[in-house]
């Protein structure tokens, strides 16, 4: 899940992008309009957590012409305009959640959960790793070509494996990417389908092909070594 946190203050946008890398997202921080206009069209990102007030181009004409040929991506306005006007003006311009300054990093978290929660499912897109694939329209998994009768839950953790392979998962980011965060950190919930989908897994391809390093998380494999 990649971001873009286009805010001319630089502490604050260090801040809200060494918080949301924490979460998992992959995270990119411009401090100037014109910057962020490069940015946007130079890469393609989930969600864009824009500034109005910003040296360069304001952050309403950003918006406009993201606007003119991209609905897809998520716009989560940041700012200190708090007056009703500027929200809608905002909101008509095609942004998708408007947040005031000051606000607080956990609110910022749970709107972006919010609006990207099932972002991470492409249209029409095959995942795969090895000979695991994966559906992510139909919602089905296969293992050396086999159909892998997965729960709803079990999907979710395979896609979002699948979707980060390379780097280890923790159970924390599968509570807020998955569950979303509707479940206790402590809960043996995530381990129970996480037991579930490797035994289903490993049942036709011979191995497991999911590597749980202790402190790190779970990170899905071609082949366990």
């Amino acid at each position: 899940m990649r971001l873009l946190i286009v805010e001319d203050e630089k502490k604050l946008c260090d801040t809200v992008a060494k918080s949301l890398y924490s979460a998992g997202y992959e995270v990119d921080t411009c401090y100037d309009g014109n910057e962020a206009s490069d940015y946007i069209m130079a890469e393609n990102y989930d969600l864009i957590v824009l500034d109005l007030n910003l040296p360069g181009k304001d952050g309403m004409e950003i918006l406009k012409e993201l606007r003119e040929t991209n609905e897809e991506t998520k716009v989560l306005i940041l700012s200190a305009r708090s007056q009703i006007a500027d929200k809608v003006e905002g909101l008509d311009a095609g942004a998708n959640d408007y947040l005031e300054k000051p606000f607080h990093l956990q609110e910022l978290e749970a709107r972006i959960r919010s609006l990207t929660r099932r972002k991470f499912v492409q249209k029409d897109v095959c995942l795969h790793c090895g000979e695991i694939k994966f559906n992510t329209k139909k919602r089905e998994a296969y293992a050396k070509d086999e159909f892998v009768s997965l729960t709803r839950k079990e999907n979710g953790i395979l896609e979002y494996l699948l979707l980060n392979q390379g780097r280890p998962v923790s159970q924390e980011e599968l509570i807020e990417h998955v569950w979303d965060a509707s479940v206790d950190s402590f809960s043996g919930s995530i381990r129970v389908h996480m037991s579930s989908l490797r035994k289903k897994l490993k049942a036709v391809l011979g191995y497991d092909p999911i590597i749980n390093k202790i402190g790190e998380g779970y990170t899905i494999v071609e082949k366990k070594q």
